[in-house]
């Protein structure tokens, strides 16, 4: 046994160490200073938004943010109309949060630090423009060799908090296909759903 040892180190060294992922507060920096590249950029207004979804596509958990935001309701949709749900929801959340984006005219983003707890993280952020400052926290869990952010909170305001107070008054007086139909209208329809 003591003789394999050398030999296992060895190719350990060889090999590397396994690499490891970002830590959360890293990996939020590296999407946000992309999301000011774009929003500090020369492109149109419809080539940035195209540029934030696709980039927050990747670092938004929409699909946790959409069953947190519907809570109980959840269960009470059917295993199709969760499926348009979670689209139409995350059409609106990326519009919503990069159209807000958009709204800060040369914004900077300072990182005030992460705590890690469990098995995520929160990433503690403030959004700084020439007029004033905002604080955003991001709620976030590994996702592979990534981090994910499944809650943002902005000013203490949790933005899904915010949308399942919505969707609770609007399904206590409306049905379930009622408010697909409703988020159809405003949202399109999402490819794949009926």
């Amino acid at each position: 046994m003591t003789r394999s040892w050398p030999y296992v180190l060895a190719l350990w060294l060889l090999l590397g160490a396994p690499a490891r992922a970002a830590t959360p507060l890293d990996y939020t920096r590296a999407i946000l200073e992309q999301v000011h590249a774009v929003v500090a950029g020369n492109q149109t207004q419809d080539e940035k938004l195209t540029a934030l979804a696709a980039l927050l596509g990747k670092f938004l958990d929409t699909d946790a943010m959409g069953r947190e935001a519907l809570g109980q309701h959840w269960s009470s949709f059917t295993p199709p109309q969760q499926k348009e749900f979670l689209a139409l929801f995350r059409k609106l959340f990326q519009q919503t949060y990069v159209q807000t984006l958009l709204l800060f005219q040369n914004p900077d983003f300072v990182f005030a630090g992460e705590q890690l707890n469990g098995s995520g993280a929160t990433v503690d952020t403030k959004i700084v423009t020439p007029r004033d400052q905002f604080d955003v926290s991001y709620r976030m869990i590994p996702a592979g060799d990534k981090w994910v952010a499944t809650a943002i909170t902005v000013e203490n305001v949790n933005l899904t908090t915010n949308l399942s107070n919505q969707f609770n008054r609007l399904l206590d007086r409306m049905s379930v296909d009622d408010l697909l139909a409703l988020m159809r209208r405003k949202y399109g329809n999402p490819s794949g759903a009926a």
